[in-house]
């Protein structure tokens, strides 16, 4: 099991947690709206340490983005595998033909 798959499988344990005991459970009760919220922060940060250049901060910022990407798919009922079989589906073709496809 990969590291992301690992921390899917724990945020899909801790949705049903107490949100006094647990910072995922606490998101996900708020909802799907603020699970994407908060992912867009995250996002955003991580744009803001991209642009700065600082290695270390950007890969601080890149886990929370990946953590909270997470909490939002979960919040929706979208898998892990699912998103990873869709990277596979794309896999070998060019962004450009895959973009044009749509």
């Amino acid at each position: 099991m990969t590291t992301l798959s690992t921390l899917a499988s724990t945020i899909a344990m801790r949705a049903s947690a107490d949100p006094d005991s647990s910072w995922t459970a606490k998101l996900l009760a708020k909802g799907p709206e603020k699970c994407a919220e908060k992912f867009g922060e995250e996002a955003i940060e991580a744009v803001i340490e991209a642009v700065k250049g600082d290695r270390e901060q950007l890969t601080y910022e890149a886990a929370d983005v990946l953590f909270h990407l997470l909490v939002m798919l979960q919040s929706r009922g979208v898998a892990l595998d699912d998103v990873l079989a869709e990277l596979d589906r794309r896999q070998g073709t060019s962004g450009i033909a895959e973009k044009a496809s749509r």
